[in-house]
């Protein structure tokens, strides 16, 4: 077991972190690559905080395949309406079992298990006027035919003027505590803002004597003004639409997490998105087979970046498949203590190509910082000291590289490759 310098916080001090199956296996992964995942994390990265294993969208079509969804697809539904693991897939789930065996092979890794749902309730079930258990009322008395996804044919809203709706998620979520879920990302939410369908959701897990949190997709165009419905409902909520490894994509992040990191606190976790790192693409919905297009600089600025504004971290990538030096970023135990002890992240300085940020670390003898360049072009900034917080004897340590890096007292010279970044310690 690894050593770390200083003790993990509680969790619910610390943003979530863990594996995520979209960036490489989108709607098709199984049981075996999941485990297989779930292992690695297990050996490899659980000691540093990496703690939960989700499926995402999709486990219970059972011919989902890459590049896109299939329209009106059959989906694996029991006689009330709720998903169920598509057996081809996931062959422990047979015979009424669900995620739970699956579930209890990863929380026997010391692993938190975790799952995609969209929002609202599937119009084949809608269309078979399936029971909603517990009731008398059918899916089709409950759904909202007018409320559907622009990108996804599977489910209809729900008409929570009616008293079914929360039956339905109350009885799903039940299904999903019973399978031992500890963590539900539930998607189709935040654009538009459906406050209604977030509410429901969060009381179904409320009232499901299981804590489960809930994480929520996807966030393009979130406002801060929904900040508070969000803490009172959510663990963590994404601010941008899907991620990819495009440079495009992580600059685009620095003005939202600029916007929300200074709300960044144990109520709730503002999520840049997960980390489109190592070997992805495998069967996803864009792209090819790959190893991550983000260039080394780029992977060390998206993940500064995440670190500093306290993102929620869901590694994308196979991790079996994954160079080690992509694992060897996500184990760097210097640059993690920036998530777990960092407070009060903002950005001090946007000027052209430059950016720095700062954050205190939760002792108050602590502060850290990262400069950035958002140029095409290597550069050199001379940083004063006064800008990020530290004074004329401050002891300066590179985190991305573990070295300590002299100073005159004055000035930070800070040499930086196209799009790469520097994170300090400065004590």
């Amino acid at each position: 077991m690894t050593s770390l310098p200083r003790p993990l916080p509680d969790r619910a001090l610390r943003p979530p972190m863990g594996w995520n199956s979209w960036d490489c296996y989108g709607t098709t992964v199984t049981e075996d690559e999941v485990l297989a995942n779930a292992v690695f994390l297990r050996d490899h990265l659980l000691a540093y905080g990496w703690d939960t294993v989700v499926v995402d969208i999709q486990w219970y079509e059972p011919t989902a395949r890459s590049h896109g969804y299939n329209p009106d697809a059959p989906l694996v539904l029991d006689a009330h309406g709720r998903q169920l693991p598509a057996p081809g897939r996931f062959p422990s789930a047979g015979a009424g079992a669900g995620f739970g065996p699956l579930a209890e092979r990863v929380h026997g890794m010391g692993l938190r298990f975790g799952l995609h749902i969209m929002r609202g309730i599937p119009r084949r079930a809608v269309a078979a006027r399936l029971p909603v258990l517990g009731t008398e009322f059918t899916a089709a008395d409950i759904a909202d035919t007018s409320s559907v996804c622009p990108w996804n044919t599977d489910n209809y809203g729900l008409n929570h003027d009616h008293p079914g709706a929360q039956a339905y998620y109350d009885t799903q979520v039940a299904q999903f505590a019973s399978w031992g879920v500890d963590f539900i990302k539930a998607d189709d939410m935040l654009f538009p803002y459906h406050e209604r369908e977030i509410a429901a959701y969060a009381r179904a897990i409320e009232r499901c004597g299981r804590p489960i949190e809930l994480s929520l997709s996807p966030g393009t165009d979130l406002s801060v003004a929904h900040l508070e419905h969000l803490r009172e409902n959510a663990t963590m909520w994404r601010v941008c639409d899907d991620l990819w490894d495009r440079w495009e994509d992580v600059e685009a992040q620095f003005a939202r997490m600029a916007r929300w990191a200074p709300w960044q606190s144990e109520r709730g976790w503002a999520d840049a998105d997960m980390l489109p790192l190592g070997h992805i693409g495998i069967r996803a919905e864009r792209g090819a087979d790959r190893h991550s297009r983000l260039t080394r600089p780029e992977q060390i600025t998206l993940l500064s970046l995440w670190l500093i504004a306290r993102s929620p971290l869901m590694m994308g990538g196979d991790l079996p498949t994954t160079d080690r030096d992509t694992i060897e970023l996500l184990t760097n135990e210097e640059a993690l203590a920036v998530l777990w002890h960092g407070r009060a992240g903002r950005e001090v300085l946007r000027e052209r190509d430059l950016v720095l940020w700062t954050a205190q670390d939760d002792t108050d003898r602590t502060r850290y910082a990262a400069v950035f360049n958002l140029s095409a072009a290597p550069v050199r900034h001379r940083v004063p000291l006064s800008s990020i917080g530290a004074g004329p004897k401050a002891a300066v340590r590179e985190l991305w590289t573990r070295t300590d890096t002299p100073h005159d007292g004055r000035i930070l010279d800070v040499g930086l490759p196209a799009h790469g970044a520097a994170l300090y310690r400065l004590i």
